[in-house]
């Protein structure tokens, strides 16, 4: 699962995706939620392509299906399982047509500790850049007076990392998978499948922060601080 991201800086996403595409990206971002504790239902940066164009946009964290009778949380979906995106009906269409990259500066997973009453916070990060792409996929909903769209962030099992620390991670994929993941043109999912895997150990930091980062509401950059031993 992946229930909680780091999205304090958007400056080195936005300045790599422009080059990426040469300057042809349409930049529809307006991000009142930066911050170092984002929790869902609230919006995420979401990187997706239409004609071949490169799009940054914010979207709900939460995907509702196109199908779906009412904006409902019922309906809402933070996070999809790998395994299962191209047969399940909430997802299968967007695995197809619309998937999408969710750049964060980190995200964090809980550990049950033996002895403690609460988990025990993580914070993971990249080693190399100041952010990681987590894969998604995104939907549109919409009714006679309302247009809303959604996202979703994809979780496979576990590496040597996060294997003592939670059962599922979500897929993070290297810059380069980026035009063959966002390509809107490839409806063959199969040729996917080998990005849908756990991210290897050496392109993760993590240690332990502090529980403060346990409450959405504590939004600074303490929460993503190494925990004083």
């Amino acid at each position: 699962m992946c229930g909680r991201v780091d999205i304090h800086d958007l400056e080195p996403v936005k300045e790599d995706v422009k080059k990426y595409y040469e300057g042809n990206v349409e930049d529809y971002i307006v991000y009142n939620t930066l911050g170092y504790n984002i929790p869902p239902s609230t919006d995420l940066p979401v990187w997706h392509e239409h004609g071949g164009k490169g799009i940054l946009e914010s979207m709900h964290w939460g995907l509702i299906p196109h199908w779906a009778k009412e904006r409902s949380t019922k309906y809402s979906m933070i996070n999809a399982r790998a395994e299962d995106v191209a047969k399940r009906p909430a997802y299968s269409s967007s695995f197809k047509r619309r998937r999408c990259l969710i750049p964060v500066n980190g995200f964090y997973e809980w550990q049950k500790v033996p002895g403690m009453k609460i988990k025990q916070p993580w914070y993971f990060t990249s080693k190399e850049k100041p952010y990681l792409l987590l894969a998604g996929l995104w939907d549109e909903w919409r009714d006679d007076q309302t247009k809303l769209r959604s996202c979703t962030i994809l979780t496979t099992e576990p590496n040597e990392i996060m294997k003592p620390i939670h059962d599922r991670m979500p897929v993070i994929l290297k810059f380069e998978d980026a035009g063959l993941w966002l390509d809107e043109t490839l409806q063959d999912t199969s040729l996917l499948r080998h990005l849908l895997k756990p991210a290897d150990e050496d392109l993760l930091s993590a240690w332990p922060v502090s529980p403060i980062c346990n409450s959405p509401s504590v939004n600074e950059e303490r929460c993503i601080l190494p925990l004083k031993q």
